[in-house]
């Protein structure tokens, strides 16, 4: 925890917004305050305000994404190999702002958080939320930083569509771009796995309509939903690399029902770890916003949708993801280049899978880095 490139001891931040009666209009329809969300800053905000850098988390990520929350903490945040004094987002350089998404359950306003008209949690009488409502929202927190235009959004997987979003709804807000391992809108394949995995929660006899707060909880329906996403995460190569067909505490079959081999253990370990940070309603709502994403289609066809932009964009996927595989990445410069933007595009190397993008990666953070230099001094 003393590293020298760690940003040391961080503290949550909380924003109270959209107070009735200045609730904010959902794109489903509904009305939604008060908002509380959660954030952490890193690094110092220019005097000018020109170097702040927006991370925006995927699925099951939080505002807390470098450093630590407490003095003794095993595990620092969800990105700190990538932030911090000398790493790709030097906070000697920038002022790095991450927030909870609201839906989310890590200090946002979500399915778990009291509804203040009833005094209980909302469960499923929360709004459905949607990308382009998150990022609304993160466009108010900026707002109250006092932040007229962000130096650059960055995110992977569901960060990476809030990244799309941005540019295009606040073209004129973003400097420089950066969308890892993304989309501009789900395959028929992603919405299978997510409607899976809402499936098994939703099949759990603990969920109860949602209606679990402070009883027994969906913990099997929950792990399996994370089973079943933790799979498409990985590459047929990092699963044959880590397990291959090797066995867990044995050396012959046990020819029964239960765990025979190390790869059956390690997704069993993962949804039940899981299950004790994440809310199952979250997981529900989350998953529903991604599949709901489709950039192009208020606007006909995706060149349409980044007529405004402004922004420069580094765009990167990785070779072995097959979730969010390159073919899309591509489709997102190709449509950027149609309408003049300026995208560099580059397909890392890696049998890491949809993840590469949360592991340490020297091409990746060099990538980065250098872009982010480039981009800054263009500017001044």
């Amino acid at each position: 925890m003393e590293e020298s490139d760690s940003v040391g001891i961080v503290k949550t931040q909380y924003l109270t917004l959209a107070e009735p009666p200045r609730e904010i209009l959902l794109e489903c329809g509904r009305s939604l305050g008060p908002i509380t969300l959660a954030y952490e800053t890193y690094g110092e905000l220019s005097a000018a305000k020109d170097n702040a850098v927006l991370i925006l988390h995927a699925l099951s990520g939080s505002a807390h994404a470098a450093g630590y929350n407490q003095p003794g903490e095993r595990q620092p945040g969800w990105w700190d190999i990538m932030i911090g004094p000398g790493k790709a987002f030097d906070t000697r350089k920038y002022f790095v702002i991450c927030s909870n998404v609201i839906g989310g359950c890590k200090g946002s306003t979500g399915p778990s958080s009291i509804n203040p008209q009833t005094g209980r949690p909302y469960g499923l009488t929360f709004p459905i939320v949607t990308i382009h409502d998150m990022v609304n929202t993160q466009a108010m927190l900026i707002d109250h930083l006092g932040i007229k235009q962000l130096l650059c959004v960055v995110g992977g997987s569901m960060g990476g569509m809030q990244v799309l979003q941005w540019v295009v709804s606040y073209p004129d807000r973003v400097r420089l771009a950066i969308p890892i391992a993304t989309t501009s809108k789900l395959s028929a394949q992603a919405i299978a796995f997510d409607e899976v995995g809402r499936q098994a929660i939703q099949s759990d006899p603990h969920w109860k309509e949602g209606d679990y707060y402070g009883k027994s909880i969906p913990r099997r329906g929950l792990a399996i939903a994370r089973m079943i996403g933790h799979i498409t995460y990985l590459s047929e190569q990092s699963m044959h690399q880590k397990f291959g067909r090797k066995l867990q505490d044995k050396t012959e079959y046990g020819y029964d029902l239960l765990s025979d081999f190390q790869v059956e253990s390690y997704l069993r370990y993962k949804g039940d770890h899981f299950v004790d940070r994440f809310d199952a309603n979250s997981y529900l709502y989350i998953s529903k916003a991604m599949d709901y994403f489709d950039l192009a289609h208020p606007y006909g066809k995706l060149e349409q949708a980044f007529a405004n932009v402004l922004a420069k964009f580094l765009v990167i996927s990785f070779s072995s993801d097959w979730l969010f595989p390159s073919h899309q990445s591509k489709a997102i410069v190709s449509a950027l280049r149609r309408v003049g933007a300026e995208a560099i595009y580059t397909e890392i190397q890696t049998d890491y899978g949809h993840d590469a993008f949360l592991l340490e990666s020297v091409q990746l953070s060099s990538l980065i880095s250098n872009f982010l230099s480039h981009g800054r001094r263009g500017a001044s």
